[in-house]
């Protein structure tokens, strides 16, 4: 079965580009030109990923992801954007963006990261994969995506789930950077190791009790980062 795209993007010819090359790669295409219209497109078209780009009328790119994911709806964002600080990057992918690409960009990356995400996908635990992983008074819930600590449900962004999800699947192991960069995001950032320090950072401030002496995320000066294998017992519930 075809995989759908959503493409969102003022510019014509730009929407014109992306669709054109989606459609030789494959994909089932529909475009939009503006925020709101993403949520007209949800129920009839319900796209696989969406194209977003950040500048938009009537709403722009970071409503539109804020929007979605406060509606509980994780359809995979890549966000496109005229800007190129890392600041802006990040405010992206904080925002509830799985991936994040300047323009002027070539089409044939843009595939590459949209196959990048689903591959990704394809690798998490189904529904019917019912575990957890407890780490401390933290409890992960993989099928349902959930995560409570002492007994109390935390709210994360698709990505820091993912993140979370992936140090406790390593758990004990020293993880460096590029590694949690490919395995989350499923490529690299041309060295862009900062994502990672901020998107560690988020997951700390919901947490850690006290960010200078972390109970379960522990940097490795120089290295990485990894789950305190101590404290971490993986429990089945089949």
């Amino acid at each position: 079965m075809q995989k759908k795209i959503l493409i969102v993007d003022d510019e014509p010819s730009i929407s014109l580009l992306i669709e054109f090359h989606l459609k030789l790669a494959g994909f089932e295409v529909r475009c939009v030109s503006d925020g709101e219209a993403v949520f007209d497109m949800l129920q009839p078209f319900r796209p696989d990923l969406i194209v977003l780009d950040l500048m938009l009328d009537k709403m722009d790119g970071m409503q539109v992801c804020r929007k979605l994911r406060g509606q509980n709806n994780a359809v995979p964002v890549i966000m496109l954007t005229a800007l190129q600080d890392v600041s802006d990057k990040i405010a992206g992918l904080d925002n509830g963006a799985d991936d994040y690409m300047t323009k002027p960009f070539s089409p044939h990356e843009l595939i590459s990261r949209i196959q990048a995400i689903f591959r990704r996908l394809k690798t998490l635990p189904s529904s019917t994969e019912d575990t957890s992983f407890i780490i401390g008074g933290l409890q992960v819930q993989v099928a349902q995506r959930q995560v409570y600590l002492d007994d109390k449900p935390i709210e994360l962004t698709p990505k820091e789930f993912e993140l979370l999800l992936f140090l406790c699947q390593h758990k004990g192991k020293v993880l460096s950077r590029q590694q949690l960069l490919h395995g989350v995001w499923d490529y690299h950032f041309l060295g862009d190791t900062r994502i990672v320090d901020v998107h560690i950072s988020h997951l700390r401030d919901k947490l850690e009790k006290n960010a200078r002496t972390p109970q379960y995320i522990k940097t490795v000066r120089n290295v990485g980062y990894k789950m305190y294998n101590s404290i971490i017992n993986e429990t089945s519930m089949a």
